[in-house]
């Protein structure tokens, strides 16, 4: 299967798997108990009139099927509604906030390559002590929630020390580089202690196949064994885990821009789940989707690029 066809069957498959998602996070929310209205009264008492002119102004007392279709119709044309609680457009909330989660996620996903791809290498390389003192490091960072890690971080370094603000984004590239130094460890910990694992058992695989003995009796050096023949064809394994560090970074935002007060569009989500803020909880969901599946489709492009050995589309039954 060429790369375009490839391409485009798997953006058709994302459209409606995008499709299906919107249909249960728009309904998944009216199974949930409560109301926009009840939050809107603030828990006074109101007259039948006055419940039925909210209910009529959002729209609530719609059908189903036609509140999910008018919803449809706006977010294609990139409108999300407007917010319950904010009382202003959703789309403007996003925007205030999105910059703060890109740069959080971002950072987090720095530390994790990085350090998850270093920690990974030096283990299956080095062996020995340092092998042994990076499996016990990494297998703290696994059992650490971020939210633990979060708190810790915050409650040392933050408040103890006061080298790190306790919370904010701040304003400005270098401040916000200083604010979210703390919430992008925490949340990068646990990715950190995954992918070097990830990265040290691929490694090891690879370390023992006879290609790469093959290398090192034709005299090539060492360096250049590790770089080109190990480390190359580790990464195909490494590669497919980046669907799940995006997942984990999407939902461990939540808790952390919450611990840090960042102002994020995790923290936005907690408060409107909270509040029933229906079109805000719904654009926020729909994102985080839609992020989630870009990603995994980059993966599967990038994947034949780095391991030759891989096509795309459905392998070939032998005749």
């Amino acid at each position: 299967m060429s790369f375009l066809r490839f391409a485009v069957r798997r953006l058709a498959e994302m459209a409606a798997t995008l499709l299906g998602a919107s249909f249960v996070i728009f309904g998944a929310l009216y199974l949930a108990p409560g109301n926009p209205a009840s939050f809107l009264l603030g828990g006074r008492s109101a007259s039948p009139e006055a419940l039925q002119a909210i209910n009529e102004h959002y729209h609530l007392d719609d059908p189903f099927a036609v509140r999910y279709l008018n919803w449809l119709g706006q977010v294609v044309q990139g409108d999300f509604g407007r917010s319950i609680t904010y009382r202003t457009d959703v789309s403007r909330l996003l925007a205030d906030r999105l910059p703060n989660t890109l740069m959080l996620i971002s950072m987090a996903l720095v530390l994790v390559l990085v350090f998850g791809l270093l920690l990974g290498w030096i283990g299956a390389v080095r062996g020995g002590k340092a092998d042994s003192a990076i499996l016990v490091t990494t297998t703290v960072a696994i059992g650490t929630p971020s939210f633990v890690a979060a708190v810790l971080l915050q409650g040392l370094f933050a408040v103890k020390l006061g080298w790190f603000p306790t919370g904010g984004a701040g304003d400005g590239f270098g401040q916000m580089l200083w604010h979210l130094t703390l919430p992008a460890i925490a949340l990068a910990l646990y990715l950190i202690g995954m992918l070097a694992r990830v990265t040290r058992a691929a490694m090891l695989q690879v370390l023992g196949q006879e290609h790469v003995t093959a290398a090192r009796s034709r005299g090539v050096s060492a360096s250049q064994v590790i770089r080109r023949h190990v480390f190359r064809n580790a990464l195909g394994t490494v590669l497919t885990t980046g669907g799940l560090i995006v997942s984990t970074l999407l939902v461990c935002t939540v808790l952390v821009e919450s611990a840090f007060s960042v102002g994020g569009i995790g923290q936005l989500l907690e408060l409107s789940t909270t509040t029933k803020d229906f079109p805000t909880v719904q654009a926020i969901s729909l994102i985080m989707v839609a992020l989630f599946m870009t990603v995994n489709l980059v993966v599967d492009l990038l994947h034949p690029l780095i391991d030759p050995r891989v096509t795309l589309g459905p392998a070939k039954k032998a005749p």
